[in-house]
């Protein structure tokens, strides 16, 4: 109320109050207080001064109940403002159709009828086929619909009423204005009604009256199609140079070892240019002894790729030194924590000795390597197994496996036996019983297994394959293959022995006269090396293959040989050097019983 007393006295606001109290006057009073003549012409003159237009609403009747604003409402009325016209915008039913389809770039066709007879093309869809008479079927005078496709689909739309879409229908020459290269379309066909025309030249063909009709709008998605497919070019060759880099990671040629036969397989997963970490190999140790390795770097890119890449070098290098698998685990444990942590690996590292007839094997939480008997039945190689590699603190164990003449055995990647909807279980089921019935070679019963377990090119993960048949040999190739081994016992007349019986087995197995008397000195420099650096137990082992010739010496000591250079007053410390001066290679590893073994190789002459 305080701010209304106050209101009153603002400037402006007597005027802005008079001005509402007219407009709140009832018409009926207006009315009568108006006069019915012109008023005198005195009456009709504005005070001059403040003070005379202050004192004229003072004269007024003061209503007891109004506000102090009211007081200085006055009865004359503000002229009435003329309202200015309004214009209406167009309306939709003002506009042609023909100018609307005629002015689209996209190609519009209506037809009408169970024959769906022409009604109208606008100048697009002219441009590209050319002009089409009206009336006539769409069959006759529109034969690209025809070659298109959609005239079946025309006759559904007018049985269902509903609409119908072909997505990017090739048009020869039909891009754009562009006619030396091929368009792209998406047709929709709608269904209308089509009213009667007018008078028309030909009144058999003339729409006389409304019909049921099909209106053929295509849209021109050429520029989309050409960019898909420029993106699809793009994309197939990132992925073919990921797919060459994650090959050229791998081995381009598996070492064949004697006694075994090896294939292996890589088979990248996805259509996308990521790579994987998804590796195998095969390492020849020497002595006839074969590393066998697969392992798997979780997730895709080049970082996956770059970790497995190092891995496999570092196995390889590990491997030289002919340790037991666990120890190679244990390093290789190591160095992946060393190259990247974040990094989830798991590895199978593997060993055939043919003398022993078996497999050892350390699992860095890998998939358990499965093995098939000469009777068909297929057992897992499962314990012991770790963690997978990068994790630290776990000391792996060996594990072994027979794996006689006959055998066979598959070493394999999650992808392989992994699926989004099964447990992983099932998978390494599946892959038991396909192992069982997988005959053949190598190399053929890696493609039975991807095929038995629904491997394909668009396959979401990347899988690896090895396998490995031990061959069981009878006729002329069982005559390539020979075992021979002596127990070296008592002191130093052991050497004597050694050296006629080496000289009877190389005799009996045909060897050339200077092969025999190469391998009959690389086995007396051997005892002789034993019988002065080892302990008791010693044996001395043969073995021929088909390419080279064997000779190992075992012990009791666990100091392995080194060769280094003797001075020329040194009566020993030439044996070793003699040895790699006429072996092709040489070498010495600890045996899991304790003690060593100390071996050399001569190849054998191609026939």
């Amino acid at each position: 109320m305080i701010f209304t007393r106050w209101s009153a006295k603002l400037p402006g606001t007597q005027r802005r109050a008079a001005a509402r109290s007219d407009r709140a006057t009832p018409p009926a009073s207006a009315a009568s207080a108006a006069p019915t003549t012109a008023p005198p012409a005195a009456a009709t003159v504005a005070p001059t001064t403040p003070q005379a237009a202050e004192a004229e609403p003072a004269a007024l009747p003061v209503d007891p109940g109004a506000v102090p604003a009211a007081r200085a409402e006055h009865t004359e009325a503000a002229p009435a403002e003329t309202p200015l016209p309004v214009s209406l915008p167009p309306t939709v039913d003002a506009l042609s159709v023909h100018d609307i389809l005629g002015t689209i770039p996209a190609l519009v066709a209506v037809v009408y009828g169970p024959e769906h007879r022409i009604a109208y093309v606008n100048g697009a869809y002219a441009s590209v086929f050319g002009p089409r008479p009206a009336g006539h079927t769409a069959r006759e005078a529109l034969p690209e619909l025809d070659e298109l496709g959609l005239l079946p689909l025309m006759d559904q739309v007018l049985r269902s009423g509903k609409p119908r879409t072909v997505k990017s229908r090739r048009v020869p020459g039909g891009a754009g204005q562009d006619r030396t290269r091929d368009g792209y379309y998406t047709f929709t066909c709608t269904p209308i009604e089509v009213a009667a025309s007018g008078p028309a030249p030909d009144p058999e063909v003339a729409c006389v009256a409304p019909h049921h009709g099909v209106l053929v709008f295509g849209a021109d998605v050429t520029d989309q199609i050409e960019s898909a497919e420029r993106l699809r070019a793009s994309e197939a060759r990132q992925r073919e140079a990921a797919v060459t880099l994650q090959r050229s990671l791998l081995p381009q040629e598996l070492e064949q070892p004697d006694d075994l036969r090896v294939a292996a397989t890589y088979q990248p997963g996805g259509t996308d240019a990521a790579v994987g970490g998804d590796w195998y190999d095969v390492i020849t140790l020497g002595a006839g002894r074969t590393a066998l390795v697969i392992g798997d770097v979780m997730g895709r890119g080049v970082r996956a790729a770059a970790v497995m890449g190092q891995l496999r070098t570092a196995v390889r290098a590990y491997a030289r030194l002919d340790l037991p698998p666990h120890e190679v685990l244990q390093l290789l444990d190591g160095l992946a924590a060393e190259i990247d942590a974040s990094q989830i690996a798991t590895c199978v590292y593997a060993v055939h000795d043919p003398n022993e007839g078996r497999l050892v094997y350390a699992s860095a939480g890998h998939l358990p390597i499965l093995v098939r008997d000469p009777d068909g039945a297929v057992r897992r190689a499962a314990e012991p197994t770790g963690p997978p590699l990068g994790t630290g603190g776990w000391l792996h164990t060996s594990g072994s496996v027979p794996l006689g003449p006959g055998c066979s055995a598959v070493l394999y990647t999650d992808g392989l036996v992994e699926r989004r909807d099964k447990d992983i279980d099932d998978g390494v089921e599946a892959l038991e019983r396909a192992f069982a019935g997988a005959t053949g070679a190598p190399d053929i019963v890696c493609d039975r297994l991807l095929r038995a377990l629904g491997i394909t090119a668009t396959h979401d993960d990347d899988v690896a394959i090895l396998v490995l048949q031990h061959p069981a040999r009878t006729g002329h190739d069982a005559e390539l293959f020979h075992n021979a081994a002596l127990e070296l016992h008592g002191g130093i007349e052991a050497a004597p022995r050694a050296r006629a019986f080496a000289s009877g087995v190389l005799a009996s197995w045909r060897f050339s006269p200077e092969l025999h008397d190469l391998g009959v000195l690389a086995a007396s420099e051997l005892v002789a090396n034993s019988l002065q650096h080892g302990t008791p137990p010693m044996r001395l082992r043969l073995r021929r293959t088909d390419r080279r010739l064997i000779v190992e010496v075992t012990d009791g000591d666990d100091h392995l040989p080194r060769r280094r250079r003797a001075e020329p007053v040194d009566e020993a410390g030439r044996g070793i050097s003699i040895i790699a001066t006429i072996a092709s290679s040489w070498g010495s590893r600890r045996t899991p019983g304790g003690g060593k073994a100390v071996w050399c190789e001569f190849a054998l002459p191609r026939p």
